[in-house]
């Protein structure tokens, strides 16, 4: 059987969800496959950076989101054997939108799905995979999926690919991935219980002699930590065991070695990151455009991906919306959204890699230079721009608040 719509959205994560909304507001019919079948599962990003709660709230999303739980978190710090190298003070940017967020990605899904499904012209299905792209004169017409309701085909004046880092969509495409290994570090991510909830303290980087450990509170009173090690390099740890794992993390954060040794129980509890970057050889085909993580890959440092899922999302809308208008969803006009994105996207990279040199590195130079550079970045005017670059990116991203009709 075939479905037809304007936009077939594969993937509803936070790049989806939002992008989806905007399309529905702007009178197009937009259909959201998920291969999942709920939201009720583990998610590694969290915090949103102030330019992703700017447009989240002008798309009238953010109040919702927060109302389900979330922490507020003032300040960035780097704090190596007790004293702080690095203090950034979010409260130096313009209220209200000068905190991090941390929220349960599925709060914001869960409000973002809400508000689609108050829109005409909106199908969702979860629990369904694509098997193939509908092809015909050349270019990409829709897709075949598979669901709880058998096999369907959807056809679509563009199909849109933001189905994640590994999306099936790009490779169905026969588009390159180009898997980039820039980082030195992969990530374990956990979370333990809170005994004594209190206000949710910074983000923060622990240093010492172990490896460097991220921490912040995550909502319903939880701890999220994330324990780096050398890239590629979990199995030689895992070898040796749980009770190894627990005594490596402890020696990095003593301060929370009770909590882990606790609440760890077997190498499941933990959730490893392989952290690559990746950039797709190209975005937009003939009926096809990428997305989000589908088109380019990021280290969680910096806490950039939700925000850069967001942002793709808002300045895909309005090409994608001239393109339903024009009845032309040729790669050419598709591209507009990659001219406008990818640079930005390759200065985003630049910076990660640079903040993971700086603040994760382990070795006799970096450790020596790193409390004087610190010193030198919190007493300089390159302050102010690296906070604004981390919170909003590398330029100000618009909502095209003009074509939303409803």
């Amino acid at each position: 059987m075939d479905d037809e719509t304007d936009f077939c959205v594969v993937g509803a994560g936070p790049a989806g969800l939002v992008l989806a909304l905007l399309l529905l507001r702007s009178g197009a019919r937009v259909t959201v496959l998920e291969r999942a079948s709920s939201f009720s599962r583990d998610y590694r990003g969290e915090i949103l950076q102030p330019g992703g709660l700017a447009l989240l709230d002008q798309l009238g999303v953010l109040a919702g989101a927060r109302a389900r739980g979330g922490y507020a978190h003032r300040r960035f710090r780097l704090v190596e054997r007790g004293r702080a190298l690095l203090d950034i003070d979010y409260r130096r940017l313009p209220a209200p939108y000068d905190h991090l967020l941390s929220l349960p990605q599925r709060h914001l899904l869960e409000e973002l799905l809400a508000q689609c499904r108050g829109r005409d012209g909106f199908d969702y299905r979860a629990g369904t995979r694509i098997s193939e792209l509908v092809r015909e004169d050349g270019r990409v017409r829709g897709v075949v999926a598979d669901g709880p309701d058998g096999r369907r085909t959807v056809r679509a004046h563009c199909v849109v690919g933001a189905d994640g880092r590994f999306s099936k969509t790009r490779r169905l495409a026969g588009i390159d991935g180009q898997r980039l290994e820039a980082f030195d570090h992969d990530v374990l991510w956990f979370k333990v219980p809170l005994p004594c909830p209190a206000d949710p303290p910074d983000v923060t980087i622990f240093r010492s002699s172990a490896n460097p450990v991220l921490a912040y509170h995550s909502y319903p009173d939880r701890l999220q930590l994330g324990w780096t090690l050398p890239h590629r390099g979990y199995a030689a740890v895992a070898e040796h065991g749980i009770e190894h794992v627990k005594q490596q993390i402890g020696r990095a954060i003593p301060q929370y070695a009770e909590l882990i040794d606790a609440h760890l129980h077997t190498l499941a509890d933990l959730s490893l990151l392989d952290v690559f970057a990746g950039c797709a050889d190209r975005w937009a085909l003939d009926g096809l455009l990428l997305i989000g993580d589908s088109a380019h890959t990021h280290s969680p440092i910096g806490a950039q991906g939700i925000n850069l899922a967001i942002q793709d999302a808002v300045l895909a809308h309005p090409v994608l919306v001239d393109s339903l208008r024009s009845r032309d969803a040729g790669a050419a006009r598709l591209d507009r959204f990659t001219g406008q994105r990818r640079r930005s996207v390759e200065r985003v990279l630049k910076l990660q890699v640079l903040q993971s040199r700086a603040m994760l590195s382990q070795n006799r130079v970096g450790n020596a230079l790193r409390p004087r550079a610190a010193r030198l970045l919190a007493h300089t005017p390159v302050y102010p721009r690296v906070l604004r670059r981390i919170a909003y990116g590398d330029r100000p991203v618009v909502l095209a608040a003009d074509l939303l009709t409803r």
